[in-house]
């Protein structure tokens, strides 16, 4: 019988940690492609690749918070501390200890993602294989049973892959600047600062230049940090609609979650703009109140985000009240203003740029104000226009974000999946494409595409609408881990005989003789899930089959008919056990039982 092949769009983190997910997860021969049209961008991406992260960008958040799993809370910090090769790394990082709440370098994410997909593709299961492929994939053509996939390869040949199923995971799509449209080419104008040659040039700027940053964000604070810790004294502006700027986390922040009722007055009809952002202030000043009363030693700095996180499970039926045009011009208004209130960032980033904004030190100024237009001033400078006012700048770095709007995405792939009726643009939000809670992509006509999958950015309007997690948080580090978890078990569900099981599985949870061999079950597939050791599941694999036997008459595990059903329950039942975002990564390993792998 031929083995299924799944094909990944992507290799950044998104890709790499459905493909790791993939060869975890699957019992029977599968072959995972996992397709990259950028060599630097492997087990990278635009986030955390080499070239576009210099030593001293570190993640926003602690190093902590950055295992790729949410049930290895300490995976990332451990893998650095005793797994890493430091081989050329630079001082400090050289001999640093990482520690929960400390910071870490963003482009030694790469060798960590890399390091964790080898061992996942050494502990597959026997004809479980990983096929890493360069290529960019700018088509597909959903057959009756399979997928044609046009990949244009390095030499510029177009080829034809199929594939059982794919999954897409091709992260931020660009946005244009409109307003820069004249100067993108002009040698004063950054547009990718991530990218080699904008980190080149950074660093190559005079230590007196003139510069505009647009954005006041994490991104733009990379930039002005970059320049700031290799001294430079010239003027620095940050300019943006909203001025919203990064909190500082305190240094021994940790990620929790508290109790908040739900903010009933949201759930009204909606009448229009200003009534409802004084009903949404009002109920945002009463759970700031009661979060600070309730608990009196937490450090005001991260009150808002617990807030925010807080009232994810409520946001849903309040956004239900709003209609669509007006949900979307919220979202067009705050979304960076949401972001600043649902995350920070660590003191290594901030304390630098909040120093250069003082009174004392003030060559960094924030400028609140639409730019209109960036044109050439002569002298290889640059002329910004923000509202009545013109910024002369020997260097313009555009932070300018992602396109959210799928319908104006340049992307062959994308244009060619918006053209041909394979996804659907968000409808409610304009942000991302229309998928299930599985993240299959839905048609037009609300009909799931079942052999693609999509995981990461392209969520953001589902993620807001279905779970209420807004800005940043609708795409990041744990929104994919939630995703890849998901997703790579669908997809195994699809391809494992009998296939498609998933549908009629709730059903088998009542085939269980009792509730409790129900649970029993979940908590060792969950398990299973839970552990890269191929040995571990091999055993985990035996110890269900025999409960399954014992209980059930079951033969196998995984079996034909009536008894892969019940696998497949206690299979669902473990991934929404696994994927539950109402705790946080340690509270979730307690109450799962996982937490003796770690100590914590």
């Amino acid at each position: 019988m031929r083995r299924p092949r799944v094909l990944v769009v992507g290799a950044g983190l998104a890709g790499t940690a459905t493909a790791i997910r993939l060869l975890r997860f699957a019992r029977r021969p599968l072959e995972v492609v996992l397709l990259e049209r950028r060599h630097d961008y492997r087990y990278a991406g635009v986030a955390y690749h080499r070239d576009g992260n210099p030593w001293d960008h570190v993640f926003n958040i602690q190093a902590g918070r950055m295992s790729a799993f949410r049930e290895a809370v300490n995976d990332f910090v451990s893998w650095a501390n005793h797994e890493a090769d430091r081989t050329g790394w630079p001082a400090p990082w050289t001999d640093f200890t990482f520690v929960e709440h400390g910071p870490a370098p963003r482009r030694i994410y790469h060798d960590y993602l890399g390091d964790r997909i080898m061992q996942a593709r050494l502990e597959a299961y026997p004809d479980v294989t990983l096929v890493e492929a360069e290529g960019e994939a700018v088509d597909l053509d959903v057959r009756a049973d399979h997928v044609d996939a046009s990949i244009r390869q390095p030499s510029g040949e177009i080829t034809t892959l199929a594939a059982d199923h794919v999954i897409l995971a091709t992260g931020l799509e660009l946005k244009q600047p409109a307003f820069a449209a004249g100067v993108l080419g002009h040698d004063a104008f950054i547009r990718h600062p991530y990218s080699t040659d904008g980190v080149r040039r950074l660093e190559a700027t005079p230590a007196d230049a003139t510069v505009l940053i647009v954005g006041t964000v994490l991104s733009a604070y990379d930039s002005v940090a970059l320049l700031l810790r290799q001294g430079h004294t010239g003027t620095v502006y940050l300019v943006s609609k909203s001025g919203a700027t990064p909190r500082t986390y305190p240094d021994d922040h940790e990620h929790g979650v508290v109790d908040l009722p739900a903010p009933a007055t949201l759930f009204a009809p909606y009448r229009d703009r200003p009534e409802f952002l004084a009903r949404l202030r009002a109920e945002w000043d009463a759970a700031r109140a009661a979060v600070t009363r309730e608990h009196p030693d937490m450090d005001q700095r991260i009150v808002t985000e617990r807030v925010a996180k807080a009232w994810e499970p409520y946001l849903p039926r309040a956004i239900e009240q709003i209609p669509t045009d007006e949900l979307r011009a919220l979202l067009n208004e705050f979304s960076t203003q949401v972001a600043t209130l649902r995350v920070g960032a660590v003191p290594y980033t901030t304390a630098i740029v909040e120093r250069a904004m003082s009174a004392d030190h003030g060559s960094v100024e924030v400028v609140v104000g639409r730019i209109e237009r960036v044109r050439p001033a002569g002298s290889g400078r640059l002329d910004v226009v923000v509202g009545s006012r013109v910024i002369q700048a020997d260097l313009v770095v555009c932070n300018f974000g992602r396109e959210t709007d799928y319908t104006v995405v340049n992307s062959p792939l994308w244009t060619n999946l918006v053209a041909n009726r394979l996804v659907t643009p968000h409808r409610r939000t304009g942000r991302g494409i229309e998928i299930d809670r599985h993240g299959t992509p839905l048609r037009p006509d609300g009909e799931p595409v079942e052999m693609l999958s999509a995981i990461g950015v392209m969520r953001e309007g589902d993620e807001i609408i279905r779970n209420g997690r807004t800005g940043a948080f609708a795409f990041n580090l744990a929104a994919i881990k939630n995703h890849s978890i998901v997703v790579a078990a669908h997809v195994i569900d699809r391809l494992e005989p009998p296939g498609s099981a998933r549908q009629a599985a709730a059903e088998h949870q009542r085939s269980f003789t009792t509730h409790s061999a129900f649970e029993q079950a979940v908590s060792m597939e969950v398990k299973r899930l839970a552990t890269p050791s191929r040995a571990e599941r091999q055993r985990l694999d035996a110890r269900l089959g025999s409960h399954l036997r014992s209980t059930h008459r079951c033969q196998a595990v995984p079996a034909d008919g009536r008894c892969a059903l019940m696998v497949a329950a206690v299979n669902q039942a473990a991934v929404q056990r696994l994927t539950d975002v109402s705790v946080t990564p340690r509270q979730l390993r307690r109450q799962l039982g996982i937490q003796d792998a770690e100590g914590t």
